[in-house]
Order: structure tokens, then sequence, then C-alpha cells
């Protein structure tokens, strides 16, 4: 009595449609799994760790540093101003800043982190290092194969290990690398002109 009541006032959750919404469901797991063996769109597992997925641009794991130059130690963008140290919320990063300025790759003088170290372990990917850097010297990487037998020292990366060329950069985040070397270009020509402006007013 119940059901019949029950299927009367709702004509489309009975049995019949009941059972035809399962063998389309059925229908659809069989077109999916028939044409992954004839489409490659329609792949859904890879043979890993033979065969990798490329990772998405917007991907990230745990944050590197950024070095322009060919040398990673006056290259490094990080002037150790500890911004990242104070802001990181799980206070993963331990950072000691140089006593005296050394010339970057360009010859400038900088200061620079005598220690930059980022315990992974504690690490939780949240990104706001990268936001609050104001040198954009700090990024994510997208590298996931980290799997280590010593879960201490293994999982504490030094300034050395944290250390990646731009290029690398450009190779894992390319839109997001265009846009913050434009935007340091365009910094770098502002300075410079500005440079030559005060040169011209004051001639040695």
């Amino acid at each position: 009595m119940y059901w019949a009541r029950w299927t009367d006032e709702n004509p489309f959750q009975g049995p019949k449609m009941l059972g035809e919404q399962i063998i389309k469901g059925m229908a659809v797991t069989a077109r999916n799994f028939l044409g992954s063996y004839v489409k490659a769109d329609r792949l859904v597992t890879v043979q890993y760790p033979d065969e990798l997925l490329p990772q998405k641009e917007a991907a990230r794991n745990f944050p590197f540093l950024v070095y322009d130059g060919d040398d990673w130690q006056k290259g490094l963008r990080c002037v150790a101003c500890q911004i990242c140290e104070k802001e990181c919320p799980p206070q993963c990063i331990y950072i000691v800043k140089d006593t005296v300025r050394k010339p970057d790759y360009i010859g400038k003088l900088q200061f620079q982190p005598k220690v930059f170290d980022i315990d992974t372990s504690v690490c939780m990917s949240c990104q706001i290092c990268v936001e609050v850097c104001p040198f954009d010297a700090i990024k994510m990487d997208v590298e996931y194969e980290l799997s280590t037998c010593d879960r201490f020292d293994g999982l504490l990366l030094r300034k050395q290990q944290l250390a990646k060329p731009n290029d690398y950069y450009r190779k894992i985040h390319p839109a997001e690398a265009a846009e913050v070397d434009a935007r340091l270009g365009a910094q770098k020509a502002k300075a410079g002109a500005k440079a030559r402006a005060a040169a011209a007013a004051n001639p040695a």
C-alpha cells in the first residue's frame, strides 16, 4: 500500500525508472572502459614510475629558492629579509642573515642568507612564503618524488638544495615566470633610468 502510494506521488522514482538508471550508469562505465583502449584522452592510469604524467602549471609541493645567472650563491634573489620565516604558519623556515653585504651576480652588494633551511616534514605547502616575498625569491616546486629513509635530516632542505635557476622556474611555471620576469625587468629599467638621471643632474 505504502509502495503504491509512494510511486504514484513520485512517478519518476518507481522500480522501472530505477532499473533504467542502473542500466544507463553501466552503459557509461562500459563506454569509458572500452574507450580507454582506443582513445588516449580516456586513459585514466599510467605505468608509474616508468611513465609520469606532466604536472599542471598550478601544481605545487614545497618551496625552492630562485637564483639568476650561473652562480647559485651569488645569484640568489633572497636578501634574508626573513619575512617568509615570520609569516610561515607552521614555522618550518629557518634563516640566518649574513653579517656583511656581498656582491650578487651583477656585482651589486646585497645581504644574503648565511643559512636558509626548510623542514619539509612540517611544511604544509600553503604558499604564504611565496605571497609575502617582496623579491620573488621563493617559489613553489612541483617535484613530489621526495621519499627518504631518513625522516629527520633527509627532510630538512638546506640552501644549496633549495637553490634552483630561473630557467627551472620558467619551465615548471611558464606563465607565472613570464609575468615575474616582466615585472622585475620593468623595475630594473626604472631604477637604471633613475640612476642615469641622478648622474646627469650631478656630474662629477
